[in-house]
């Protein structure tokens, strides 16, 4: 009997795991979370974009599902058994299995890819490629412990819900709220990247001010817009010099102030988008509008002598194809120039449409950096007005709008490096072609488009030459000519032209009998062909056409800018084999990638039409990219924690329906605002938390990926810096302008192509916020490398967050943060008592109160320190050059009020 029971309880048993494990191969597979990844990690390398082994490969459906080499498909849908991809990973013989020379898949990896084949083989899509859809707000357990006393000030908005719901299930409670003095702290370097002022911190602290009004105060302050231009700017990798060997200085500093002014006004994030990519082509763009697209400027320039100017030209849209689609998109890109993504639905050919938008460009790699807006003093800006006003009142629309913008830019032209079969003469590589006597060269078909001014930039240092342009060749029909006579550098000249109705080269040639064979005569930088000045005959023609000559001489303030190719000059785009620029096959259009959001017909194939397909709310990448970035830079982790990549090769979201619930709400209900973004997640009781720790929960979660505790991280390069200078008083309010160049030591920054020089700024310039600090890409400000800045040589998506003794140094030794540190030991010299001095200097500082320990041993290094200068009366002035003989006592306190200032409390954001 007791055998039978044995017997039944056995069976039982067996008929439960048989039944559990015929529920389990039933559940259906997910092909994204769960097939992909397998795909992507052991078999695409070799059977993908780059690589199609066997001629197989499992990044696409049409081609996973196709037939291979041999003729039959690897994959059969629903038949898992009669699958050659199934068979080959059983298989025994290396040399059959698969994957080749890898380790063998696990047992539940086959049994994956197994029951995903037999239920259909049904492929999916990844995630981010999917619009976001509508998201329930979690409703929370009454009974899980999140209205509970210890709990119930958690929740303050939408996001505390989903936090609290992923803390539930793994059976966490959020931390409690911070001190007062720490969040104020926090969300100040969060929103504005300074410290509180102390009016506001006394108002918070004392309960005289709320929390939402505190938030409400640093929004509105223009110090928001500097703290969140740092971050854009590393992605538009932002520099004032233009890279490479040469790295020459350039005037861009307008790009960087918009950027501030953006931000401030909280210009909505779709149009700061369309600006930033397609300003020039909205209509009538304004002038900051054509600053905005300085975005795509920020590219390096080569200058150095003997390269191919079309060779960096084309390396220019290729930075300008990546970078919008790592900034935007959170799409690593770059691979699909050589060949398709080798991971992500991208195929090689879409590069090229993609590039086809960015193509068309009127940059040319030139060291004059043209095209480049002109900032007319006012005096001379009424002279442009009378110009207008005078073609506006004689002449045609389209005369109107082509002086406007020859004014504004001086384009479009004929760049002198196009220029063909030149005789007696060469290109200099400075955007001059240089002819001799006799000499020759010609652009190829040119579309004068009815036109009836030649306009020219040259210098000259000779008398007497005779400049001729003919129709096709030295025997044509002479269009223009003129008698060219020495300048005073490169001068811009009108002459008449003679229309020619088709397209035509044109041949230009010099002469001048006075000169020996192979004497520069002429250096020649572009040509234009403009319609004439209307109202010919009119009393004060002659006038105007003096004034326009002066306008277009005047030597004026610049930025790059990004215009548009006319039609007539229109570039073909081709796809490069293998990614070269040298070898080009098939011609392509402009178009976006399948994968993502449709096209609309009614949007322009440019610049324009791409801004509006990517700030579409069909796109399904462009909010939750902005939402996932703006969420880094305040807990220091991403939602997606690969900020730079949410393709199929990232990191899955921690809170996936709080990234599609926040995406949805930043395009709907925060119509596209960044700002209302930011307080948003800094309302958060999520947000509001205490960051302290305990050793259980950093075992459960180290990266605090569930947010069961506030943010913790170090600050910027920036902030660092910011913060010493506005606890020490010496923080300048200006804004705008030229980068400064603050104290650096000496011999970082050393040039041999020009000579710029490091001069240190003076007065408030020197202590002026960060992100107007001069930036070289070869030599970048050193303290800001220690702390992880970049050259921003490319876009810049993510910093790498390091501990090195090398930022101690920068503390404790850089000219900056000893002038601080001795600014705020004067501020903390107000008793006889050094305790109460310390104690002073160290909540100046860190927003919070100096413990015991921490007062015992600043009270050592201050009496240590004294008794050294006491000793050695002229020990400090070496040290602190900035008071002539500071006190003993004085000099004691820099030393603490520098040591505070390396301390983790004043580093980091707790």
């Amino acid at each position: 009997m007791r055998k039978f029971y044995q017997y039944i309880f056995i069976s039982t048993i067996v008929w439960i795991l048989l039944l559990l494990g015929s529920c389990t191969s039933s559940e259906k597979v997910d092909f994204s979370t769960q097939i992909k990844p397998i795909l992507n990690n052991k078999c695409i390398t070799c059977h993908g974009g780059i690589k199609k082994n066997a001629g197989f490969s499992l990044l696409f459906e049409d081609e996973a599902l196709g037939d291979t080499e041999s003729g039959r498909p690897a994959i059969i849908p629903g038949d898992a058994s009669g699958s050659e991809l199934i068979r080959r990973l059983h298989e025994d013989d290396p040399e059959l299995r698969m994957p080749y020379e890898k380790p063998k898949l696990s047992e539940e990896e086959i049994d994956l890819l197994t029951r995903w084949i037999d239920q259909g083989a049904e492929w999916g899509e990844h995630w981010a490629y999917s619009l976001p859809k509508k998201v329930d707000v979690p409703v929370l357990a009454q009974e899980a412990g999140f209205a509970s006393n210890s709990s119930s000030d958690f929740i303050k908005n939408g996001i505390d819900n989903f936090v609290a719901a992923r803390l539930e299930s793994e059976q966490l409670e959020p931390n409690v709220p911070a001190e007062k003095n720490t969040i104020a702290r926090r969300v100040a370097l969060d929103v504005t990247g300074l410290p509180p002022n102390e009016e506001l911190f006394t108002a918070f602290s004392s309960g005289n001010l709320s929390y939402e009004s505190l938030v409400d105060s640093l929004l509105s302050r223009e110090t928001y817009g500097e703290k969140w231009a740092s971050w854009w700017l590393d992605m538009a990798r932002y520099s004032d010099t233009k890279g490479y060997e040469k790295d020459m200085g350039r005037s861009i500093h307008e790009y960087r102030d918009w950027i501030i002014k953006s931000l401030n006004k909280d210009m909505p994030y779709d149009q700061f988008t369309v600006e930033q990519l397609a300003g020039d082509l909205l209509p009538e763009p304004s002038v900051d509008q054509l600053i905005a697209t300085a975005f795509h400027r920020n590219t390096m320039n080569n200058d150095e002598g003997g390269t191919d100017d079309e060779e960096y030209r084309v390396a220019s849209v290729i930075d300008r194809v990546n970078t919008t689609f790592e900034v935007w998109q959170s799409t690593t890109i770059g691979c699909v120039q050589c060949h398709s993504h080798p991971y992500d639905p991208f195929k090689h050919k879409e590069y090229y449409n993609l590039m086809a938008f960015f193509d068309n460009t009127r940059d040319e790699d030139m060291p004059s950096e043209a095209p480049v807006l002109k900032f007319y003093s006012p005096e001379i800006q009424q002279k442009v007005d009378k110009i207008n006003a005078w073609v506006a009142e004689n002449g045609s629309e389209k005369t109107v709008r082509q002086y406007q913008d020859f004014l504004l830019y001086n384009e479009p032209v004929y760049n002198s490096h196009h220029l063909k079969d030149i005789q007696n003469g060469s290109y200099d590589d400075h955007a001059s072609t240089v002819l001799w006597d006799d000499g020759s060269a010609k652009y190829e078909n040119v579309s004068s488009n009815g036109t009836t001014a030649l306009y020219f930039k040259h210098r000259s240092g000779i008398n007497g030459t005779t400049l001729t342009f003919r129709k096709n060749n030295s025997k044509g029909e002479i269009l223009a000519q003129t008698k060219i006579n020495k300048t005073q550098g490169s001068i811009i000249r009108k002459i008449p032209f003679k229309n020619v109705d088709e397209k035509f080269d044109l041949y230009i040639e010099t002469n001048n009998n006075g000169v020996a064979k192979e004497v520069n005569i002429l250096n020649l930088y572009w040509v234009a062909l403009l319609d004439d000045i209307p109202g010919k005959g009119k009393s004060g023609y002659a006038s105007i056409n003096n004034t326009l000559v002066e306008v277009l001489n005047t030597d004026t303030p610049t930025v790059p800018i990004m215009i548009e190719n006319p039609e007539h000059m229109k570039r073909t785009t081709q796809v490069f084999e293998r990614g070269s620029w040298l070898t080009k096959t098939d011609t392509v259009e402009p178009n976006t990638p399948k994968t993502l959001n449709e096209w609309n017909a009614d949007w322009p194939k440019n610049r324009l039409g791409l801004s509006q397909w990517i700030v579409s709310k069909q796109n399904p990448l462009t909010a939750r990219t902005l939402v996932n970035r703006v969420w880094h830079q305040i807990f220091g982790r991403g939602l997606v924690s690969t900020i730079e990549d949410i393709g199929s090769q990232s990191e899955p979201p921690s809170h996936p329906a709080l990234l599609d619930w926040l995406a949805l709400r930043f395009m709907n209900e925060h119509n596209w605002s960044i700002r209302s973004l930011v307080k948003e997640i800094v309302m958060s009781g999520t947000y509001r938390q205490n960051s302290e720790n305990s050793p259980e929960l950093y075992q459960k979660d180290p990266n605090n990926e569930l947010y069961a505790r506030g943010p913790r991280i170090r600050l910027s390069a920036e902030q660092i810096r910011d913060q010493a200078l506005a606890v020490s008083g010496l923080l300048s309010s200006k804004m705008y302008g030229p980068g400064v160049m603050p104290p650096q030591p000496e011999g970082i920054w050393e040039t041999v192509y020009s000579d710029a020089k490091w001069i240190e700024s003076k007065g408030e310039d020197r202590y002026r916020r960060a992100v107007y600090t001069y930036m070289k890409r070869t030599s970048p400000y050193p303290s800001f490398m220690s702390f992880d800045g970049g050259s921003r040589e490319v876009c810049s998506i993510r910093r790498t967050v390091t501990n090195t003794p090398l930022q101690a140094l920068v503390t404790l030794n850089d000219p900056v943060y000893l002038e601080a540190s001795h600014e705020l030991a004067k501020a903390m010299q107000v008793s006889v008592n050094p305790e109460e001095n310390i104690t002073l200097g160290f909540e100046k500082a860190t927003y919070s109160k100096i413990t015991p320990a921490k007062l015992e041993a600043l009270k050592e290094l201050y009496e240590n320190s004294l008794l050294e200068f006491e000793n050695d009366k002229a020990a400090a002035e070496p040290f602190f050059h900035l008071q002539k003989k500071p006190s003993a006592e004085l000099a004691a306190l820099t030393i603490v009020a520098n040591a505070i200032m390396n301390l983790d409390e004043f580093l980091t954001k707790a």
